[in-house]
């Protein structure tokens, strides 16, 4: 059954590997509370107690503004194929943008995507597992290139038009200084 961890062991970074969706889970201390499923090739695990995602450019842009606010954050996965698994990593996050050195340090990390927003980079201070009994058996097909094909088709101008038209506040208004100097 379940266990607690004070970090990723290397079965549990295979098991990251293996994955195709992980979620996202932020709060401010108040206004509502965000789950993100994330998918494409954007998670890494940097060390036992240090994961980083590429955030892409979506409709809204809750994590950001939630880790200003509160940089708590819980990244949960959930094996959909093979043995049973719910995997929980929780810790304290930094949201670096382009115009930020650390964004520019990992970014070569993925594959390039004209839609990259932001990089989060968490430490790690409880790793759990659960079960999984009751999560259903699903076959991956492929990955969506939906949001890679608009976001190319925008160009860079293109996205940072529609940041500052849809990502600049979360939906309970906190800011998210995506377009900051």
């Amino acid at each position: 059954m379940g266990k607690k961890l004070e970090f990723i062991t290397p079965e549990l970074r295979d098991f990251i590997i293996d994955q195709k969706i992980f979620f996202v889970g932020t709060a401010a201390d108040e206004g509502s509370v965000n789950i993100s499923p994330k998918g494409t090739d954007s998670f890494r695990v940097i060390d036992e107690n240090k994961i980083i995602w590429l955030n892409l450019t979506g409709s809204g842009n809750e994590t950001a503004a939630h880790l200003l606010k509160n940089s708590r954050m819980t990244i949960m996965f959930c094996a959909f194929e093979g043995k049973p698994l719910i995997l929980r990593l929780y810790g304290n996050a930094k949201i670096y943008h382009r115009r930020d050195s650390e964004f520019q340090k990992h970014i070569g990390l993925f594959p390039e995507n004209t839609g990259s927003r932001q990089i989060i980079e968490m430490d790690v201070h409880l790793v759990q597992t659960s079960c999984g009994f009751a999560v259903p058996f699903m076959d991956f097909k492929e990955e969506r290139n939906t949001l890679n094909a608009w976001s190319s088709k925008q160009g860079i101008e293109g996205i940072e038009k529609y940041w500052e038209s849809k990502n600049t506040q979360s939906i309970d208004g906190f800011e998210t200084e995506i377009l900051r100097n």
